[in-house]
């Protein structure tokens, strides 16, 4: 049932980019009690906890709770996505009445985070690590090499996506960076692995982020306003990016945002507003063309048009995305935080009059897809 669902809760953590000072339990526990205030909720409220990167035994523990429902999905960057809605079909159910969904990484300062190792036992580790990939730029490269190859798309495209979500990002006090930049400076930084230069990869940031979800019929009782979940997909594809079944297309995306639109029953051309995991540059191209935005191949040309800048047609990552905001590990939370932004009318790059956004997430190299699309009306 679309819309019988409400986000009544959204916030950040306090601060955002360098927190040394905090533990990463620590930066969900101070989203979550920034999500409360905002909220107008207590602790004794809540009997749902969905979470990744800390696993919800020790998220609850911390924070003093012993809900009745839980979620420790974690697919990378869409795990809240996939707990958004995993977390609406809950409370339908009558599994639980209020459910928070906490995030928070000390990416950039690694207190309290940890380690990240990979088995040698695994897939990834038994088939694409004795290749000698370093991580997310060098293994991203095999399926965009593909794809500007199959569309003549060339790195001033790639470098295009970051000029402007750079634009984005100068209107958003709480950006990591708002100076402006053009493609030449894009296409002048620093190599990390071709066609990728350093401009064309997510920041390294601390922070976090919560969500707070209800009935659509008890948020009528709450002070703020409520963001409707109007429809939701996921799926997931393959945890090795050379064994993608297509290097041109995520199947994942295409499935999840197939789900998500489905359960809606709204059109393309009903979305207000569009937020597109952006850990690396192609991301944007790739997903305007899985969602059906636009044609294969066409996304580059979309953008070249200024149809995602300020005062273009689609507005895209209005924060500045993972490429100029935040991106401390997994980018979802906060971009599901800048849909209910822009829904609540209260973003720093505010949207005239968007209605409807949608969120589409990533995990890991295409490996996992989370789309959720919200309203401010109920449908």
């Amino acid at each position: 049932m679309r819309c019988a669902v409400a986000i009544v809760g959204a916030a950040e953590t306090t601060e955002l980019g360098k927190i040394p000072d905090l533990s990463q339990i620590q930066l969900h526990a101070d989203a979550a009690l920034n999500t409360l205030a905002d909220a107008g909720l207590g602790l004794r409220d809540i009997d749902g906890l969905a979470t990744a990167g800390e696993s919800p035994t020790a998220v609850a523990h911390y924070l003093g709770i012993v809900p009745s429902w839980v979620d420790g999905t974690a697919v990378g960057g869409c795990s809240f996505m996939l707990h958004v809605r995993h977390a609406a079909a809950a409370i339908e159910a009558g599994l639980c009445t209020t459910v928070l969904i906490t995030h928070g990484e000390s990416g950039r300062s690694q207190v309290g985070r940890a380690g990240h190792s990979m088995s040698s036992a695994s897939l990834v580790g038994q088939f694409e690590m004795p290749y000698g990939p370093m991580g997310p730029p060098t293994m991203f490269t095999l399926p965009v090499l593909r794809y500007m190859k199959e569309y003549g798309i060339g790195e001033a495209d790639l470098a295009r996506v970051a000029v402007i979500q750079r634009e984005w990002a100068a209107m958003n006090p709480r950006a990591s960076y708002r100076d402006p930049i053009s493609i030449e400076d894009v296409l002048e930084s620093r190599m990390i692995a071709y066609p990728f230069r350093k401009l064309m990869c997510c920041l390294v940031t601390d922070g976090g982020g919560a969500l707070i979800l209800t009935s659509a019929e008890r948020a009528k009782d709450l002070s703020t306003s409520p963001v409707y979940v109007v429809g939701s997909g996921e799926a997931v594809e393959t945890p090795m990016v050379s064994q993608m079944e297509d290097f041109t297309s995520s199947r994942a995306f295409r499935l999840a945002g197939q789900a998500a639109f489905a359960s809606s029953g709204i059109a393309h051309a009903d979305v207000d507003h569009l937020m597109i995991y952006d850990a690396f540059a192609h991301l944007p191209l790739y997903g305007l063309e899985d969602l059906g935005f636009v044609k294969r191949g066409e996304a580059a040309a979309f953008v070249r048009d200024r149809n995602t800048a300020p005062g273009g047609a689609l507005p895209l990552n209005t924060n500045g995305g993972g490429l100029s905001y935040m991106h401390s590990g997994m980018y979802g939370m906060y971009a599901l935080q800048e849909s209910v932004r822009q829904l609540r009318g209260r973003a720093a790059a505010q949207v005239k009059e968007a209605s409807i956004s949608l969120c589409l997430g990533v995990g890991g190299m295409f490996g996992a897809s989370g789309v959720v699309i919200l309203s401010n009306e109920i449908l």
